[in-house]
């Protein structure tokens, strides 16, 4: 029985707080950031953001890392992976990533995220010095052939439908967008 619609909240109001996203950072000594690792299935996201949270760890930096199978069981759990669910499952990510900036840490996201369109509305939520993207370039072969979940077999096989590479592209950031990213990046840095 269905007893009031779901519908959207328009007498939502922004709560001002007095503890910000600055006095987060600096009680941690550090500057937040947003580390989003894209790539396809099998490229090593995981395995490079896991070991660069354990240097950052041994440094006493506060992080976390927001896997995509991880997110998977829990956030993103009622999500598939139609072109439209993908989309959301980044919205998603992206706005919870953004809160973990915001509380100061370094967020290290380890997403396929295939679309460009969601890769630059995820960067939009914060700052353009706040978002790093990191494009863990493996060619598809390489990536087919490490298949640590047998995923590529069962996409070749058509049991799994909209899989990345396979029958789902993947739009990867062009080389000169990427180095003009990280020059912007590296400058910043250092100015500060």
């Amino acid at each position: 029985m269905l007893h009031f619609a779901l519908r959207r909240a328009h007498n939502v109001h922004w709560q001002a707080v007095d503890v910000d996203r600055d006095a987060r950072a600096v009680q941690k000594a550090q500057t937040p950031r947003i580390v989003w690792l894209t790539g396809l299935s099998g490229a090593g996201k995981s395995t490079i953001a896991n070991l660069v949270e354990k240097r950052l760890h041994a440094l006493g930096r506060h992080t976390y890392l927001l896997d995509g199978d991880n997110v998977r069981h829990g956030l993103n759990r009622d999500l598939g992976f139609t072109e439209a669910d993908r989309v959301e499952n980044i919205r998603r990510v992206a706005e919870v990533a953004r809160l973990m900036l915001d509380a100061g840490l370094i967020t290290l996201v380890s997403f396929i995220s295939p679309f460009r369109a969601e890769r630059d509305m995820a960067r939009a939520l914060v700052g353009p010095d706040e978002f790093v993207e990191v494009f863990v370039d493996t060619p598809l072969a390489v990536a087919e052939e490490r298949d640590p979940k047998g995923l590529y077999k069962k996409a070749r096989r058509g049991e799994l439908k909209h899989f990345t590479g396979i029958d789902s592209p993947y739009e990867p950031p062009s080389p000169e967008q990427a180095a003009d990213r990280i020059v912007a990046y590296l400058l910043r840095e250092r100015a500060a």
